[in-house]
């Protein structure tokens, strides 16, 4: 009763701990979620598809070539606007009357019919001096509903029109004040400004004051006026955009002054700032979706990897109770694999403790039975005063000490079995050496009335020189072929043979054992490979451990092949046709190199 208790207590401990272990796991999941911990799976893919979009959309941001394009479209736009402000400006010129001298001697060879009058040459000596109250009409009409602003220089330099102080009558003069309130800015935005200042800034010349004299000054008024259409891009004291052009005035070859066109600040910069605004809310969009796709992605990855390492966990801390890994086998992909694999690993876990267990169990219930034979011969043996009886006893204690020295030896060579396979480096072996080299050692130490070993050899069809070799343990297979000889030893009467085959049959390597002995009991067909199961003549009770064919099984099966048992039976025969057993045949099926992974 008390043993009962200490275990219903363990359950309880053990369940305790696995539910402690289990709400660990899911608090650190939900936290590691939340928080977006680096450790979480789930935070890694947002953070990494994050960053990639990032990176994506700061070298859009930076390196694209749409400022470059919007400046190069305004400079193609202001000059051809340019040309045709020029154009009409130099259309309105007069010419300047007193310029025009008048020669006596030419007039007087004047033919009749002939007018006296400049010649062509003469005529592009003409003054045509601009005239700014025209020139400024011109400016108003073609100016005005753009955002241009417009500076005529005359041939010296001199500022003649400026549009921004073009105003006719009853119009409201307006002029750019500075802000009422200036505050400074909250360090926030400040700081924000001069990140976008430094991330996006415009490295162009500083924009000089136009002045009303200082034309020649500037290296497109001066270009202008000697006759070149030129343009330049600099900044304000704002570091904004300004984009200027200055195209020659001409009129016959004769250039009358410069027309410089120039931007607002601001303007392309303001073109600019929306560009990047809806590349940003872009970004923040894709960001988002990015988001929830990540989740979506994680929920099919993090969750089910997370549940096969809760189950793993849980498989560790228990030990008085199955636990089911969850099945994903469903899914066709790493995670469907992992799951797989989880649950064979763990089934074969399970059947491996559970045959540790049962071979625990079998080997307490067979060292038993020679334990409880000695003790009885050993305390009897202080009672009996017969020197014949004694003589018994004694020889009872001796066999039982052979058994137990025998169940020691073939226990301690099963359990060790597997981690000496899992050690030993396969080589390639000829099973007809290894039969030869076995079968030749058992009948040279026979006794005289054991069986003797014929070993018959059948080539295959195709006569293949390594038709029979195999991959494997050349000890471990000999001890195989040694443990169905010595089993069929026991079995076969005395001067009889014991007939081994080697043969190709579908592919595979067999090896088949017949004797001639009382065959297999149908009962015990499905048990003669079972662990301590023995199923001998009488008299023979307790010289085998019954483990040999059971390590034979497990030998065969750790090279990927197969073993198995049946009776021989002759010609039908007796009143009712039954066929008699001649013995029994066990049968080793083995893959050869060819046909191996």
């Amino acid at each position: 009763m008390v043993a009962e208790v200490r275990h219903e207590s363990g359950v309880d401990d053990d369940d305790r701990a696995l539910d402690a272990v289990e709400r660990r796991d899911q608090l650190s999941a939900a936290r590691s979620f939340f928080t977006l911990s680096p450790s979480s799976l789930t935070a890694r893919i947002i953070l990494l598809n994050i960053a990639g979009l990032i990176i994506l959309v700061s070298g859009i941001l930076y390196f694209n070539q749409f400022r470059q394009g919007l400046i190069d479209a305004r400079v193609q736009s202001l000059m051809t606007q340019g040309h045709i402000i020029a154009g009409a400006i130099a259309a309105s010129a007069t010419v300047d009357t007193d310029s025009i001298v008048v020669d006596p001697d030419r007039l007087l060879d004047l033919q009749t019919g002939n007018r006296s009058g400049p010649d062509a040459d003469e005529s592009r000596s003409f003054e045509f001096p601009i005239n700014p109250e025209r020139a400024g009409q011109i400016l108003r009409r073609l100016i005005s509903p753009t955002k241009t602003r417009a500076r005529i220089y005359d041939r010296e330099g001199i500022l003649v029109v400026d549009s921004h102080y073009l105003y006719g009558r009853g119009e409201i003069l307006r002029f750019e004040l500075p802000p009422p309130d200036s505050s400074p800015q909250s360090v926030v935005i400040d700081l924000w400004h001069g990140f976008n200042n430094w991330l996006f800034s415009n490295e162009y010349p500083l924009q000089k004051e136009y002045g009303n004299d200082n034309g020649k000054d500037f290296p497109e008024v001066t270009a202008s006026l000697n006759g070149a259409a030129v343009s330049v891009v600099r900044v304000n004291e704002k570091h904004e955009i300004i984009v200027s052009v200055a195209v020659p005035i001409q009129r016959f070859r004769a250039v009358l002054g410069a027309l410089v066109l120039s931007t607002q600040g601001g303007d392309i910069d303001d073109t600019l700032r929306g560009e990047r605004r809806i590349i940003l809310f872009t970004f923040m969009f894709a960001a988002l979706v990015t988001v929830l796709l990540s989740v979506l992605l994680a929920g099919t990855i993090a969750e089910p990897i997370r549940r096969l390492a809760l189950a793993a966990e849980r498989v560790r801390h228990g030990v008085n109770k199955r636990v089911e890994i969850p099945d994903f086998s469903s899914r066709r992909d790493e995670i469907g694999h992992l799951s797989i694999a989880l649950r064979d690993m763990t089934n074969a876990l399970y059947s491996r403790i559970a045959a540790i267990e049962n071979f625990a169990a079998d080997v307490s219930h067979e060292l038993k039975n020679p334990l409880t034979s000695l003790r009885s011969a050993v305390e009897t043996l202080d009672y009996i005063k017969n020197d014949g009886q004694r003589q018994r006893l004694l020889a009872i204690i001796k066999d039982d000490l052979k058994r137990l020295d025998r169940l020691i030896t073939d226990i301690s060579d099963a359990s060790r079995l597997d981690a000496e396979l899992a050690r030993s480096e396969s080589r390639t072996i000829d099973i007809v050496e290894l039969l030869n080299m076995v079968i030749s050692i058992a009948n040279e130490t026979r006794n005289g009335d054991q069986a003797e070993i014929v070993l018959r050899i059948i080539p295959p069809p195709d006569n293949v020189e390594d038709a029979f070799l195999v991959t494997g343990h050349d000890i471990r297979l000999g001890q195989v072929i040694r443990n169905l000889l010595d089993n069929a030893r026991s079995f076969s009467p005395a001067d009889s043979t014991i007939r081994v085959r080697l043969r190709r049959v579908s592919g595979e390597v067999e090896i088949c054992v017949d004797d001639d002995g009382t065959g297999i009991r149908p009962e015990s067909m499905d048990k003669i490979f079972d662990r301590f199961h023995t199923d001998r003549p009488e008299g023979s009770f307790g010289q085998n451990s019954g483990l040999g064919l059971s390590i034979s099984k497990q030998i065969v099966e750790a090279h990927r092949g197969r073993i198995w048992a049946e009776n021989r039976y002759g010609p039908p025969s007796g009143e009712f046709g039954e066929k008699p057993v001649l013995g029994a045949r066990f049968l080793v099926r083995l893959r050869p190199i060819d046909n191996d992974e």
